[in-house]
């Protein structure tokens, strides 16, 4: 019949719009696709595309869904849809193996992971090559750690108590710029090893380490650095620590504190044997035998090998060949590495290794899965980059009436670009992260891209759209990117100590800024007449009331109270001779160039000025900072 649309069947029975009461629950990952949703939900693929089609939704068997969508049309077929993530998806796999066959898998107390945090200069790295015997804190830049490195230690004095057993150690860089990274390094740790000069004693950043620490909820080791030097003070640094909770096991308390001295070589041995012993009430356990579980350290991008990322193992066993996921990214491990740079095939529970064949650079900090099926950990890596894109483009794209008022307001607010490349991830993130808290309510620090690897002609390109600065941290530009940059006249700033870098930037802000002009009096004078001569133009005759009125300076012409010109004397006379000043109680002849429009009345005013250096202002961080001390201040008051 003409302008009649039989319902959609299903089953071989018509069935109506109209959703089906829930009978039962299916638990689905994020981005399934079409065909595994509808054998989860025991329909026909064809239906289920039916159902999206009568939603306006048009996909084939092989797509992937949205999760608010997936739980709508589960919905409409009786099923109330839980989406998971892939890794809780392949977490529950694991344990539903293990409670329902536990043939072979053999579970194992693993190497402790071990954090050295610390402040800056404390002798975290030193420490650690010492323990390595060997020297990485020779090739740093400045003498500072700025990356996160992982490394295995084999316990090798025949005479001690854990002789034969290895510790994983993750040394964190000290730097308050890298707070992220030594946050991201206390997640995934056993132990966290503070290192505290003891010429020194406790400083910032030993305090944020604690925190850290606790937040993770792991044990506390404090090695105490530095005793060989003739002002060290042992004993003030662990009086420091016990004000602030962590109370030396000597004096009572439960916090291992062991006094070493890394360019000595002092008690290297007892520091090991302490790790061993408070791993051991922990035991920290792992299953060899299944799929590899791990987090990743850093990522980077090699000239000669690709993408490269160092991975800590957490549980399972990793090996060559394997596919896994990495956040937003996949593939296959083509190669892996220990932290020596040896070539191995198989890496075990904690054992840090870098691996060779992602397909894009994972961000680190992110979970490391190995899975079976490698198109699907293609498809979910696909699907979680177009979630990202999306996110990003929404974030970009949307405007509302606030957010037009801030712009409104922000309109004479300066803004500095910047494209920040670096050679790892970890480094990119931080640094983009704290030059933008430099910004201030004058001038907005803004990155435009960051990224890893060296400086190409494509960042040159965005630089000179955007009017912005590269800036380049441990990598330089490649030849072509340079000669575009040369040829565009687009500023490249290569740097490899952080402190050296916010110094510039800082330097740059204050650039940006409108010079700033500080006026000085000098005199009044105020005109008695007005002369009009003929080849000359007008003179005003005046008498200083006031300071003195000089041929070099800047006047103001005041009528009444309004200024009606600014500019320069022309000439100054004293009767008919040119002088260069007159003072106060003198009479004078005052030419002023262009301003032919002096009365009788009118008051000139000298002054000079002075160029000062412009001020950036508060960074948001310390306006914040401020807010939140006045409002405390505010609830004190009014509590009193």
């Amino acid at each position: 019949m003409k302008g009649f649309n039989p319902p959609p069947r299903y089953g071989g029975q018509q069935f109506s719009r109209e959703p089906l009461p829930i009978t039962k629950s299916i638990t689905v990952t994020e981005g399934i696709s079409v065909k595994d949703l509808a054998e989860k939900l025991d329909i026909r693929g064809k239906d289920l595309i039916a159902t999206l089609l009568m939603k306006g939704v048009f996909v084939t068997v092989n797509q992937s869904l949205e999760g608010e969508l997936v739980k709508d049309v589960a919905r409409q077929f009786g099923a109330d849809a839980t989406i998971i993530s892939v890794e809780e998806q392949l977490e529950n796999e694991a344990i539903e193996g293990f409670l329902e066959d536990t043939t072979g898998m053999v579970e194992i107390i693993r190497s402790p992971v071990v954090t050295v945090m610390g402040h800056v200069d404390h002798g975290k790295t030193s420490l650690l090559d010492a323990i390595r015997m060997t020297d990485v804190a020779a090739g740093e830049a400045g003498g500072i750690t700025q990356h996160i490195g992982a490394y295995k230690v084999h316990v090798t004095k025949p005479d001690s108590p854990a002789f034969g057993r290895e510790i994983v150690f993750l040394d964190t860089p000290g730097h308050e710029a890298f707070t992220r990274m030594r946050a991201r390094g206390a997640k995934i740790t056993d132990i966290v090893v503070i290192v505290v000069a003891a010429d020194d004693g406790v400083m910032p950043q030993t305090l944020e380490a604690i925190d850290h620490a606790k937040a993770a909820n792991v044990p506390i080791i404090v090695a105490v650095n530095k005793i060989d030097k003739p002002e060290a003070q042992p004993d003030r640094v662990k009086q420091q620590l016990a004000d602030r909770g962590l109370q030396p096991e000597a004096w009572g308390g439960d916090t291992v504190f062991v006094d070493v001295s890394a360019k000595k070589r002092i008690n290297l041995d007892l520091l090991e044997e302490m790790i061993c012993l408070v791993a051991d009430i922990a035991a920290p356990k792992a299953t060899p035998d299944r799929p590899a579980v791990g987090t990743v350290i850093e990522a980077k991008l090699d000239r000669g090998r690709g993408a490269v990322a160092s991975v800590l193992v957490q549980n399972g066993t990793l090996r060559t060949g394997d596919s896994y996921i990495v956040g937003n990214t996949f593939g296959k491990i083509r190669a892996m590495f220990d932290d020596r740079g040896r070539p191995i095939t198989e890496a075990g529970p904690s054992t840090p290794v870098e691996i060779l064949g992602l397909e894009g650079i994972p961000d680190a900090g992110d979970t490391f899965l190995v899975m079976a099926d490698r198109d699907k950990a293609k498809g979910i890596a696909q699907y979680r980059k177009m979630k990202e894109r999306e996110a990003q483009l929404a974030k970009s794209s949307r405007v509302s009436l606030e957010g037009l008022a801030e712009q409104i307001k922000q309109a004479g607010m300066k803004d500095l670009n910047l494209i920040i490349k670096g050679d790892v991830q970890g480094s990119v993130e931080v640094i983009a992260e704290d030059l933008q808290h430099m910004s201030t309510e004058k001038v907005r620090v803004r990155v435009l891209h960051s990224g890893v690897g060296a400086i190409t002609e494509s960042d040159v390109l965005l630089a000179s759209a955007s009017n912005a600065v590269i800036i380049g941290f441990n990598v330089r530009p490649e030849r072509k990117a340079q000669e575009l940059a040369d040829q565009d006249k687009v500023e490249i700033r290569l740097h490899s100590i952080i402190y050296e870098l916010r110094d510039e930037i800082r330097k740059a802000m204050l650039g940006l800024l409108e010079p700033v002009y500080k006026e000085h009096y000098q005199g009044k004078a105020e005109v008695l007449n007005v002369f009009r001569i003929s080849k000359v133009g007008q003179i005003a005759g005046c008498s200083v009331r006031d300071g003195l009125i000089r041929r070099d300076a800047q006047v103001r012409v005041l009528r009444g109270e309004t200024e009606v010109w600014k500019g320069k004397i022309a000439s100054l006379k004293r009767f008919k001779d040119d002088v260069s000043e007159v003072r106060m109680g003198m009479e004078c002849g005052i030419d002023l160039a262009g301003f032919k429009d002096i009365q009788a009345g009118d008051m000139i005013e000298s002054f000079t000025t002075e160029k000062v250096a412009a001020e950036l202002g508060q960074t948001t961080a310390e306006a914040r900072a401020e807010a939140k001390k006045a409002e405390k201040e505010a609830e004190a008051s009014v509590n009193a």
